[in-house]
């Protein structure tokens, strides 16, 4: 009878090592997600320095008055 319990035992202990086994193995990595939208960085650069270029005539005009 105990000899049948170690049988059964082992028999146990070597299937549970065959289903860790094969729950180790995944599949291929998931896609990589797209990339964020973004604005580029030089839109509206010519309109920005035209700006700042009026904005200093007119504070050294000022300064000088």
């Amino acid at each position: 009878m105990i000899q049948n319990k170690k049988i059964i035992a082992s028999i146990l202990f070597l299937l549970i090592s065959f289903v860790s086994v094969a729950q180790t193995m995944s599949g291929p990595p998931p896609p990589a997600p797209p990339p964020p939208p973004g604005l580029p960085i030089d839109a509206g650069i010519y309109l920005l320095l035209a700006i700042g270029l009026i904005y200093g005539i007119v504070k050294t005009i000022r300064s000088k008055a």
